[in-house]
């Protein structure tokens, strides 16, 4: 017996030792090279300890309500010290879920989380939204403060935001108008908009194009349109998304704030070209950040990042700051990489390669406006291949007004405005190795005359698109090697 224990105890040191050496390589590929400093990330320390969701009066039926499942779930493996969550196959409806210190959502494959489409379950909370501080619905999934969480295990989260978002008619088929006016909710005046209900479109006269309706309004009559992300991780540290599927959001997918140690890998975000501010992830004001072999086919920006608007994101200062990007597809998506146009906390030391931007309205967007604010420098993008782009390859517009870039109408100004902290400033990017086969235009540059965009550099790259590159209000700006094909 003796023999035994002492054969048996290295044994176990061995494997917890290749299990270590292992999760310390398995990024290692990602930072050879790297042309800035960043710590190396790594997975959240989760006890193996697994509870199933059944034990807590859970049913996979598609139509029970697994709200307080979920929560006394979550609340058992906490108080153990935490652990796996394991969704086994079915369809889990449930009310929103609050993920805690050293908890694992394991959504199992063929598992299903719908989230319940009554908005009564979701209460109005303080939050940070579009770079502000502002008051919106708690979201389906979310931590505040959290330490060592993830979602992994291959199953699909949906949001219902069918029954949250409104709908533009000239941006679906006959058919699907049909079908969205089955729902019920009202009309605007004109017939061209769908509003699941009175209280959204009350707000939405009041917001115009933005997200912010007059603060006079009784938020809960207006509770709809203060619609919430589908995942909100705020102050989190140590997190990991891994393999599921992410769709039907009732607004932003995916939004890490103010987190430190993020791993995000083969991930699959979806949501309706449609979608009315459909984003796939918004990384947010966060620090240390992997991004790897996902894809996203979404309504709005798919890989956007983000560290405050205006006042109130100079006024929290966080930038949004080294993150590795590589391997990730998207399609639909209003921009396949985007910076901004939230960045008044400025945004640094970002490699993004080997992606693949297919039919997506813009390829690389950076955008920003006067009154932003912020610094954004030290980005990197190698590698990038394109397919059929909508409009541009690749464009800096520092004169963005929440306009989509398929409608921007290229403007310029002449005159000088005073630079100050509310001048946004974009300089040294690097772009090596695009490829882009079909855009309307290849290149476009629109900097401010007070403060031009510096420091920008291609190299080895080949654009074919109806037309080709332009610059405003721009300094040191390097062509080297670049091939334009121009096909009216």
């Amino acid at each position: 017996m003796k023999r035994l224990i002492y054969i048996t105890i290295p044994l176990c040191c061995l494997l917890l030792c290749s299990s270590a050496r292992k999760e310390k390589r398995e990024f290692d590929a990602l930072y050879k090279d790297l042309p800035f400093k960043m710590e190396k990330v790594s997975r959240p320390s989760i006890p193996s300890r697994k509870v199933d969701i059944r034990d807590f009066g859970g049913r996979g039926d598609g139509s029970f309500l697994n709200t307080e499942a979920f929560k006394t779930a979550i609340a058992s493996l906490a108080s153990k010290g935490g652990g796996h969550l394991v969704v086994p196959e079915g369809i889990w409806f449930t009310g929103p879920i609050t993920l805690v210190d050293n908890i694992d959502l394991h959504v199992s494959k063929g598992a299903i989380i719908v989230f319940s489409p009554d908005h009564d379950l979701y209460p109005i909370i303080d939050t940070n939204f579009e770079g502000l501080d502002v008051r919106r619905c708690l979201s389906p999934i979310n931590a505040y403060g959290a330490k060592d969480i993830s979602i992994t295990g291959g199953g699909v989260i949906d949001g219902s935001g069918e029954y949250w978002r409104e709908v533009k008619k000239r941006k679906v088929s006959s058919d699907q108008w049909k079908e969205i006016l089955k729902r019920g909710g009202v009309l605007a005046e004109d017939g061209s908009v769908w509003y699941p209900d009175e209280g959204y479109m009350k707000a939405r006269k009041t917001a115009g194009s933005l997200n912010y309706p007059d603060p006079s309004l009784d938020e809960n009559e207006i509770k709809t349109f203060l619609r919430p992300v589908l995942v909100s991780l705020r102050e989190c540290e140590n997190v990991l998304l891994e393999d599921c599927t992410f769709q039907n959001s009732p607004c932003w997918n995916i939004h890490p704030l103010y987190c430190n140690n993020v791993i995000v890998k083969n991930i699959t975000v979806r949501n309706p070209h449609y979608s009315a501010n459909g984003d796939g992830i918004d990384i947010d004001a966060c620090t240390n950040v992997v991004l790897v072999g996902s894809s996203f086919d979404v309504g709005d920006d798919a890989i956007c990042i983000k560290s405050g608007k205006d006042e109130d994101g100079r006024r929290h200062a966080r930038a949004c700051s080294n993150l590795i990007i590589s391997d990730c597809t998207v399609y639909h998506g209003h921009g396949g990489f985007v910076v901004g146009s939230e960045m008044s906390g400025g945004v640094n030391n970002i490699k993004v390669s080997g992606c693949r931007f297919i039919g997506t309205d813009v390829g690389l967007r950076f955008k920003s406006t006067r009154g932003r604010g912020g610094l954004v420098e030290n980005i990197w993008c190698n590698d990038i291949y394109m397919k059929d782009i909508v409009s541009y390859g690749v464009i800096f517009n520092l004169y963005y007004e929440g306009v989509a870039a398929t409608d921007m109408s290229g403007k310029t100004e002449s005159d000088l405005k005073p630079v100050d902290e509310t001048t946004p400033e974009f300089r040294n990017m690097h772009f090596n190795g695009i490829l882009c086969s079909g855009a309307r235009q290849s290149v476009y540059i629109n900097g401010l005359p007070e403060l031009p965009i510096r420091g920008i550099d291609f190299h080895d790259c080949i654009f074919k698109a109806q037309k080709g590159r332009e610059v405003h209000y721009a300094e040191d700006i390097i062509f080297e090697n670049v091939s334009e094909e121009i096909k009216k």
